[in-house]
C-alpha cells in the first residue's frame, strides 16, 4: 500500500492586464487581483511561499509560487 507523505504544487501565474481598461486602471486591477489571490490563500489556510514576484515591462505581474496541495502535508517543500 502507498501513502502520500508530502505534496506540494509549484505554479507560475501571470496576472495579465485587462485590455478593455485604460493602462492605469488595468495596472491597479492587476495589483488588486494579486492581493485578492493572496488573501484567498490565507483565508483558506493554504500554506504557500511566493518564490519570485516579477513585474513585467507592461506592468503585469508574474509570480512563482509553491503551495500546499489539497490539504496534504508539505514536508520541507516550503522551507
Amino acid at each position: 500500500m502507498k501513502r502520500i507523505k508530502a505534496a506540494c504544487i509549484e505554479q507560475t501565474i501571470h496576472f495579465q492586464l485587462k485590455e478593455d481598461l485604460g493602462h492605469a486602471a488595468a495596472v491597479h486591477a492587476v495589483k488588486d487581483e494579486l492581493e485578492h489571490y493572496k488573501t484567498q490563500l490565507n483565508r483558506s489556510r493554504t500554506k504557500y511561499k511566493i518564490v519570485e514576484e516579477i513585474a513585467q515591462p507592461d506592468d503585469s505581474i508574474i509570480i512563482k509560487i509553491k503551495k500546499q496541495y489539497t490539504g496534504h502535508n508539505c514536508g520541507d517543500y516550503l522551507d
